[in-house]
């Protein structure tokens, strides 16, 4: 009776090791990312950018809403109540009184009679003067701001992972130096080890480069550290869930090559920013225009058919199942033009707000104008200078490795200290930081003479 419950057992304790290995084997696969891969990962791995996205498409139903203003009101009903019959003539100020109809009551009387009503009402307004269309252009001028916050949001974002790509790589290259610069620290401590058996070096040598490479130990830890909180931003930016160590990059190339010399010709009217400023200063002159054409009159068309019953007649009899029955019915169908009359006032008074407040846009625009003029220009003057130091860190880079080659010959041979020989293989290590660095400082100033100018794709077109 307990095998099967047995063999069971068994084969879960299996299927569960199985899908634990599984799901190890899952975590530590690698994924390959590219720059190009980030610009679209950023896209649909952001929240906040898929918010924008739908308020965007909210933004765009304004339109539809404003033109739906020409589509006539049809509205219907029926009602049953009970309610006394003490009608009087006058006038009196709608809002808190309740009308009633009929002919003005002999006396006053505490009957409750029941009546019926029911009835269509037909509003249309096919000519507003402008005030339609108005609201219209004011619809798409929201619709266009949104549609560019979520553009800006965008491109600011694909800006902040490519950066942080950047980064990535950079301490990448950082790590890859830095290990080198251990590994010749290890094989200087065997070098004093074994030469300081042979009583050619002192053993305080030996001591000194157990400290050297301790302190190039925890450097290299340090960058690491840096690297692994940069691809966490990176992960952050575009959503992967992957582990740091499980992620490969394949741009690395950047910081061992330059890029082409970029056009910096044309404008930066493509920068979201700019067209952001752009939408403002429009929705607010739809703004204006629609405040300029409030004071216009509208043409209405109604029609209107109900049908009443009541629990009285004429004379004054009461009936109450009348009540429930329709037994008169009325119709009619008019023209109204309206205009609001004593309304120039408030809107002269609205005029000049929304005149300020496209004029306060305008200078704003003015101001990113100038803003984005000097960017392209201090981008551009940055690429320049970064490139001619690029061009000259390998050489820098070479002079100290054939520097320090002597050095540790010359350390060998017993005519240089550890001293000299620990300089020139700093001003090594500094050499190759430096010219990664150099290179990475070109790339950055390439990327934000593409960010100024709105065009990304300045710097995406040279990826190999």
């Amino acid at each position: 009776m307990t095998m099967p419950y047995f063999r069971t057992s068994i084969l879960a304790a299996v299927a569960a090791a199985i899908g634990l290995l599984s799901g190890l084997s899952a975590l530590g696969q690698k994924q390959t990312v590219s720059i190009h891969d980030v610009l679209s990962l950023v896209e649909s791995g952001q929240p906040q950018l898929r918010a924008y996205k739908d308020q965007s498409a909210a933004t765009a139903a304004n339109i539809d809403l404003a033109r739906n203003t020409l589509v006539p009101n049809l509205t219907g009903g029926y009602q049953a109540g009970y309610a006394t019959d003490n009608n009087i003539t006058g006038m009196s100020y709608p809002g808190l009184l309740m009308p009633i109809s009929g002919p003005v009551a002999a006396h006053s009387s505490n009957n409750i009679i029941p009546g019926t009503a029911l009835a269509a009402y037909l509003q249309w307004t096919p000519l507003t003067f402008g005030q339609r269309a108005a609201a219209i252009e004011k619809a798409a001028a929201q619709f266009k701001l949104s549609g560019s916050v979520y553009d800006n949001a965008l491109f600011q974002q694909r800006y902040a992972g490519i950066l942080a790509y950047l980064t990535v790589v950079y301490l990448q290259k950082l790590l890859a130096t830095e290990q080198a610069n251990i590994d010749r620290t290890g094989i200087g401590l065997r070098q004093s080890l074994e030469l300081a058996k042979q009583g050619l070096r002192p053993g305080l040598d030996t001591v000194q480069f157990q400290s050297l490479l301790a302190l190039a130990t925890m450097e290299r830890l340090n960058t690491q550290r840096l690297y692994t909180a940069e691809v966490l931003e990176l992960c952050r930016l575009t959503g992967l869930s992957n582990r740091p160590e499980d992620l490969v990059f394949s741009d690395t190339s950047l910081v061992l090559r330059l890029p082409a010399t970029p056009d910096t010709s044309g404008g930066y009217t493509q920068n979201p920013g700019y067209q952001y400023y752009q939408a403002q200063v429009a929705l607010s002159a739809a703004n204006l225009k629609e405040i300029q054409r409030g004071w216009r009159p509208k043409l209405d068309v109604w029609a209107n058919a109900y049908s009443r019953g009541s629990g009285i007649d004429p004379t004054g009899v009461v009936d109450n199942a009348n009540g429930w029955m329709l037994s008169r019915t009325n119709y009619g169908a008019g023209l109204q033009l309206s205009f609001p009359i004593l309304q120039f006032s408030r809107v002269n008074i609205q005029k000049r707000q929304y005149r300020n407040l496209l004029q306060a846009d305008q200078d704003q625009l003015a101001q990113v104008d100038l803003n984005l003029r000097r960017q392209v220009e201090t981008a551009a003057s940055n690429y320049q200078q970064n490139l001619l130091i690029a061009r000259e860190a390998p050489v820098q880079s070479k002079s100290a490795l054939l520097s320090y080659q002597g050095l540790e010959l010359s350390y060998k041979s017993g005519l240089v200290d550890f001293t000299r020989l620990t300089q020139g293989q700093y001003q090594l290590l500094n050499a190759e930081m430096a010219e990664a660095d150099a290179n990475l400082q070109v790339w950055r100033a390439l990327l934000e003479i593409g960010v100024a100018k709105g065009n990304l794709n300045l710097f995406t077109d040279q990826l190999k």
